[in-house]
């Protein structure tokens, strides 16, 4: 076999940092040696990996086709490593199982660490690691190789990447007791369009669900303020200033302390799927499964 990991490790440091320069420091190695690294690639290969944009490197075609499959298997030669210890002169037996999850802010806040301390209390050896963002930054680290699988809020179509449902969660309107839409009464569509609504930033999957679950009845919102995280959206809620639509779940404590009260309404009870999102070429780990398991 000619091509080596090591080669592999500095074409996709540089495809990521675009630079033979940033890419050495992150591996670390000389920038030199990184730029011989690269040149000895693409001999190999017999084509470039990359176009020179003034002191940039920008994948070409080749270099895109490439930087899948180098993913995978730096991806497969670390989980060899962790599996055995390699690297731990004092680690001569199987480590541990790790899982990187994903998670879509609510379902990474809400949902998920109730879930880890049953799986840790089942297993405590396992180790978890939870990154937790919008859907779009989460999807894209399932693509990227940099966690094993994630939970997120709103669909996503990548061919590299396998997705299916894995809930239903139940949403809710909710305000504070003292506004007008709480003080009783089923609202209808034209008074709940023409209220302040607290949204999430686009890319987020509770704003993809929310507009995909109100749109249809409301046709607009008549205005909104829009805030960067769901406890900021509750917190907006609790003292007044709008309404808002949010997995029930992430409302839980405040609808128990009264600071927030569900909204009744004249539309169809809401809910939105949940997706399990894992790279084509990952597969689960036991723990993992347990984890993910739709029961």
């Amino acid at each position: 076999m000619r091509l080596t990991l090591r080669q592999l490790q500095i074409f996709s440091a540089i495809a990521e940092h675009g630079s033979t320069t940033a890419a050495a420091a992150r591996i670390p190695l000389s920038q030199s040696a990184t730029s011989a690294a690269l040149g000895e690639l693409e001999g190999l290969l017999g084509a470039p990996l990359f176009d020179r944009i003034g002191k940039r490197l920008v994948l070409n075609e080749t270099g895109r086709a490439l930087l899948d499959p180098a993913r995978e298997a730096l991806a497969a030669a670390g989980a060899i490593e962790h599996r055995f210890g390699l690297g731990d002169a004092a680690a001569h037996a199987p480590q541990p199982a790790q899982i990187r999850l994903g998670a879509s802010t609510t379902v990474g806040n809400y949902l998920m660490p109730g879930r880890i301390a049953a799986l840790l209390r089942e297993q405590p050896q396992v180790r978890v690691e939870l990154r937790i963002g919008n859907t779009r930054d989460i999807v894209a680290a399932v693509s990227r190789l940099e966690v094993d699988a994630a939970v997120v809020e709103g669909p996503c179509h990548a061919d590299e990447l396998e997705v299916r449902p894995w809930h239903d969660d139940a949403m809710v309107l909710v305000a504070a007791p003292g506004h007008p839409c709480a003080r009783g009464g089923a609202c209808d569509p034209a008074l709940l369009r023409a209220q302040r609504w607290l949204l999430r930033e686009p890319g987020s999957g509770t704003r993809e669900s929310v507009d995909n679950a109100l749109l249809p009845h409301l046709g607009g919102f008549g205005a909104s303020m829009q805030l960067g995280s769901t406890e900021a959206i509750k917190q907006a809620a609790c003292v007044g200033l709008g309404i808002t639509c949010l997995s029930l779940c992430a409302v839980r404590d405040q609808l128990a302390l009264g600071s927030l009260q569900v909204l009744e309404t004249t539309l169809p009870a809401l809910s939105r799927p949940l997706y399990r999102v894992q790279h084509r070429s990952k597969r689960f780990s036991p723990a993992l499964a347990r984890l993910l398991e739709t029961a």
